[in-house]
């Protein structure tokens, strides 16, 4: 059986190989600390955005809520927002109307695709009117 560390350890690897971060993982202080010979793993806490996240890919949800994809129909960048009726729904990282996408029309979205598009949403709304 593996030692309490190694259990924690694993559970951070895995939640970081699907894109979630929950940075109070970690070993129960009191259970840890007491003569248990297993320690309790404290997931602690999240806002809601990982939770939801969390849920989606227990769910099974592919892609899941909250990754950036592709629409491969016409290259558009979204965020998956959730699945309703068979389709995933998708908001653009710049901004604008949401949109419906079957699963099977979305692909992986670059890092540095998200990154120029959230620059070019904080542009956007540091520019005055004119």
């Amino acid at each position: 059986m593996r030692s309490t560390e190694e259990v924690v350890e694993l559970v951070r690897e895995a939640l970081v190989g699907v894109g979630i971060v929950l940075p109070s993982l970690r070993i129960d202080p009191v259970t840890g600390a007491s003569d248990e010979p297993f320690a309790l793993v404290e997931l602690g806490r999240c806002n809601v955005r990982t939770a939801e996240r969390l849920a989606s890919v227990l769910r099974g949800e592919r892609p899941a809520v909250g990754t950036h994809v592709v629409d491969v129909r016409d290259g558009r960048l979204g965020e998956v927002m959730g699945h309703v009726g068979g389709r995933v729904q998708l908001r653009p990282v710049a901004g604008g109307r949401e949109w419906d996408c079957p699963p099977e029309s979305t692909g992986p979205a670059l890092q540095e695709e998200v990154l120029r598009a959230r620059v070019r949403r904080v542009n956007k709304e540091g520019r005055l009117p004119c």
